[in-house]
């Protein structure tokens, strides 16, 4: 029994810790994905990210991340009100997940991001943009949502909108709310295939959750 015990526990060792130079590279920079704060802190991990995906070629996994750091480096520059810089940091992101798009087809994250980036290029002029950039968001979030209905990701990007979105134009603090909540609640039973499956965004939900208006 002892020696079984022992059998077991180094095999599990060799499991956790044989990762490939291309699972550890990503490890390390998946980690930092949700913790950067500046635009520079964004475009270095885009570029680090798209450095492993030029190596591989084969993997989606970085080509996604490099256009959600960019995404992310768009979001932080539309909270600071430089829409201006949203249109080429929409561009970076897009030529990032194409390229993911090409070695996955019908992946619900991607089509998530896909969303992501017309939010952004609409935000440059809202207005003029929404029958266009906004139906183009709303048609990827559609596409991800029959592809992978329980996704927590597709239910948060909906809990923005509706925050986000005056009242008058359909929109709804406490409906917002109720989805923020729904997105948690997903967040802890959905399961990803492996650590270097996109996994964020709980903690957005949970920031909404507990600064309730």
């Amino acid at each position: 029994m002892k020696n079984l015990f022992l059998m077991i526990c180094v095999a599990f060792s060799t499991a956790t810790f044989a990762q490939t130079p291309y699972e550890k590279a990503m490890s390390s920079k998946v980690s930092q994905v949700e913790q950067q704060k500046t635009a520079e802190e964004f475009t270095a991990l885009a570029n680090d990210f798209r450095r492993i995906a030029d190596k591989e070629k084969t993997f989606w996994q970085p080509y996604y991340y490099a256009a959600f750091s960019s995404i992310q480096k768009g979001r932080l520059a539309m909270r600071e009100g430089k829409t201006a810089d949203l249109d080429a940091i929409a561009a970076e992101a897009q030529k990032s997940l194409d390229l993911a798009a090409d070695l996955s087809k019908d992946n619900a994250e991607i089509f998530v991001l896909q969303k992501m980036i017309h939010g952004l290029k609409m935000m440059v002029n809202p207005q003029e943009r929404f029958m266009s950039e906004g139906m183009l968001a709303a048609e990827a979030l559609s596409k991800a949502e029959k592809l992978d209905p329980n996704n927590p990701r597709i239910t948060l990007m909906k809990a923005e909108d509706v925050y986000f979105t005056p009242e008058q134009f359909g929109g709804s603090k406490q409906r917002g709310l109720e989805l923020f909540q729904k997105s948690l609640d997903q967040y802890k039973t959905y399961s990803t295939k492996s650590a270097l499956e996109p996994n964020w965004g709980k903690g957005e939900a949970e920031y909404f959750l507990a600064n309730k208006p």
